[in-house]
């Protein structure tokens, strides 16, 4: 550095060399000075721009990781309908095959419970019993519970009729529940 001031300077001396050097270090710092004021007065125009830019990047890049969060989700959520449904459809087949009955299974027998009490309580009421439409799923059901009645409890003999008085009424067989049902038929070994 000082050979190349010592060039600048040409043949000049040792005196007006350290004046020269002096005068650009004072260059150089009023460059500095004036650089920071420039800096002082627009820093707050480039910082307002700068916060805009980013405001404005932030709202593109909030929008398409929306738009990308949407999409997943709505891939996220047919798949899990989908494995859901695997998930039940396989679970129905197991119980299925262990022979557990299905909630339409025990509706039907629920409901051919109800009117066959219904028809129980009209014949010990000595009424007629409205006889209900057979279903074809239901008689294998009906059948069933009426074998295992037929198995768990002696065969009754009918015995005629006797007169009864008008004036005392017949009790009230209280509903047949699909649970007593189940209560009568014989559980088999080991279970």
């Amino acid at each position: 550095m000082g050979k190349k001031l010592r060039d600048l300077a040409g043949g000049l001396g040792e005196n007006q060399l350290a004046l020269t050097v002096k005068e650009s270090a004072q260059q150089i710092w009023l460059a500095g000075l004036g650089a920071f004021a420039k800096a002082q007065e627009e820093g707050g125009k480039v910082f307002d721009a700068l916060v805009k830019e980013g405001e404005s990047i932030q709202a593109r890049t909030r929008k398409m990781t929306d738009e990308k969060v949407a999409q997943v989700a709505g891939k996220a959520a047919g798949t899990w309908d989908r494995l859901e449904q695997v998930f039940e459809d396989r679970v129905a087949r197991a119980l299925g095959s262990l022979g557990v009955p299905t909630k339409q299974d025990i509706d039907k027998l629920s409901k051919r419970v109800v009117e066959l009490s219904a028809a129980v309580q009209a014949l010990t009421e000595g009424k007629p019993a409205a006889r209900a439409p057979a279903r074809s799923a239901a008689k294998p059901a009906a059948k069933e519970a009426a074998e295992a009645v037929a198995v768990a409890s002696p065969p009754v003999v009918a015995k005629p009729a006797a007169a009864k008085p008008r004036a005392a009424a017949a009790k009230p067989v209280p509903p047949v529940t699909p649970a007593d049902v189940l209560n009568t038929i014989p559980q088999k070994a080991g279970e």
